[in-house]
C-alpha cells in the first residue's frame, strides 16, 4: 500500500462514528501500545474539546465545558466498531489532554495533572504528534513557551494549531501564522507548518486531518 492510499483511508476513519473509549488518570491505566496515536494539548478555555468534535464532525464526544480544567484525564477516542483491547486495535487514535494554564485549580491537583502529561509524552513509544493548540485572539503566551519547550525536551513531535480564527480579522490570520512560525523556528522538535482553525466555521479542518493522517503514517 502507498503513502497515498493511506491517506485516503486515513483521512476516511474521520468520516465514521468514534466513540470515547478510556479516560486515563494514571499510567497504568493506559490501554495496550499499538495503533498511532495524536495528542492535542492547549490552554484550559483554548477550544480543545470544541476542535476534536469538529474533526469526527460529532457535537458530543469530546465535553465541552465552561470550567477551565474539566478535562482531568488522557481521554482516548478511536473510530468506531474496535474495542481498543486485545487484537481488536483501532487504526488510530486522538488522545484528549489535560488543559494547562488553569488558575483556579489546586497546586497538587495542577502538579499530577502535569506529571501524568509529561510521563505519558517521555513514555509513549506510539505518540506520533502532539497538535498544541493557541488561540489566535492571543498567539503563543509564556504559558504556551513553557510546554512548547517540555515538549522540546521530551524529544516529542509537535504542530501548532491556531483556534479561533473566526474571532480575528481575516486579513490577520497570514500574518499570524508568519508570526507563529519564526517563535518556533529553532525549536528541535516543532514541526514547521502552522495550521489556522476555526470550529465554528469549519475552516481548517480537512487540512488539520490531512496533517494528522500523514502524522500517524509517520510523515
Amino acid at each position: 500500500m502507498n503513502a497515498l492510499n493511506k491517506t485516503v483511508i486515513g483521512i476516511e476513519l474521520f468520516t465514521r462514528p468514534w466513540i470515547f473509549i478510556r479516560g486515563v488518570p494514571a499510567m497504568k491505566f493506559l490501554p495496550p501500545e499499538g495503533p498511532p496515536e495524536i495528542a492535542f494539548a492547549g490552554r484550559s478555555n483554548v477550544g480543545k474539546s470544541s476542535l476534536i468534535n469538529a474533526l469526527v464532525n460529532q457535537k458530543g464526544l469530546a465535553r465541552t465545558s465552561n470550567t477551565p480544567g474539566r478535562t482531568q484525564e488522557l481521554n482516548y477516542f478511536v473510530p468506531g466498531g474496535f474495542s481498543g483491547e486485545g487484537a481488536d486495535l483501532p487504526p488510530m487514535a486522538l488522545v484528549d489532554m489535560p488543559g494547562y494554564g488553569y488558575a483556579t485549580a489546586p497546586k497538587e491537583k495542577v502538579d499530577d495533572w502535569t506529571k501524568l502529561v509529561f510521563d505519558y509524552l517521555k513514555g509513549r513509544v506510539t505518540l506520533k504528534r502532539v497538535y498544541v493548540l493557541i488561540d489566535a485572539r492571543h498567539g503563543i503566551k509564556a504559558k504556551d513557551d513553557e510546554v512548547l519547550s517540555l515538549l522540546d525536551k521530551a524529544a516529542v513531535s509537535y504542530q501548532i494549531v491556531l483556534t479561533k480564527t473566526d474571532k480575528i480579522k481575516a486579513a490577520g490570520v497570514p500574518r499570524l501564522i508568519e508570526e507563529t512560525l519564526q517563535k518556533i523556528k529553532k525549536r528541535p522538535a516543532a514541526f514547521p507548518f502552522v495550521v489556522a482553525t476555526s470550529s465554528e466555521k469549519n475552516e481548517g479542518l480537512q487540512e488539520l486531518r490531512a496533517a494528522i493522517v500523514l502524522a500517524a503514517n509517520g510523515g
